[in-house]
């Protein structure tokens, strides 16, 4: 993989964004990307509003900020979870392979796992990912799908013609 690619972090997280509650999960995604060679280019804890969250990803992905967003949180059951449907707002392509690897990986630590709503797609030239809202199950998803998301980034930057592996 190239290196070098940008990561853009968004913690949904009420009581974060209101400094009730430490956020654990972003320093978690910055730790585990920074060691596979990314590049953190920024760092935002939002409160869980649609419109809010919706607004902060397709603002970086136009501006060619970042090639990846990784989100944390708001992907649950609580009335105020929403970073499945900002996501589905934004995007152009879907790519539900990611959360689906997720899940199978996850549900074999807990088959609670099967209760995230997480989403993946495309925007302009970046992914965009969900991931849960716990440092714990940030590190299980992301160290599971971080060695084939390098590939997906090289396809999607133009940098690589095709999975074939070789």
């Amino acid at each position: 993989m190239s290196n070098h690619k940008r990561v853009a972090v968004i913690v949904s997280s009420d009581s974060g964004f209101r400094g009730e509650r430490e956020d654990l999960s972003g320093p978690e995604i910055r730790r585990i990307m920074e060691a596979n060679g990314y590049t953190i280019v920024s760092a935002t804890i939002l409160p869980d509003e649609r419109e809010l969250l919706a607004q902060a990803m397709a603002d970086i992905a136009d501006q060619g900020l970042a090639d990846l967003i990784l989100t944390s949180g708001g992907t649950g059951f609580s009335p105020r979870d929403c970073m499945p449907e900002a996501t589905n707002d934004v995007i152009q392509r879907a790519v539900p392979g990611i959360p689906e690897a997720m899940r199978a990986y996850s549900m074999q630590v807990t088959k609670r796992a099967m209760l995230t709503r997480a989403a993946a797609g495309i925007r302009n030239r970046t992914l965009i990912i969900n991931l849960p809202g716990s440092p714990k199950a940030v590190r299980e998803c992301l160290e599971y799908i971080v060695e084939p998301l390098g590939h997906g980034l090289e396809i999607l930057a133009g940098e690589s013609s095709n999975c074939a592996r070789t």
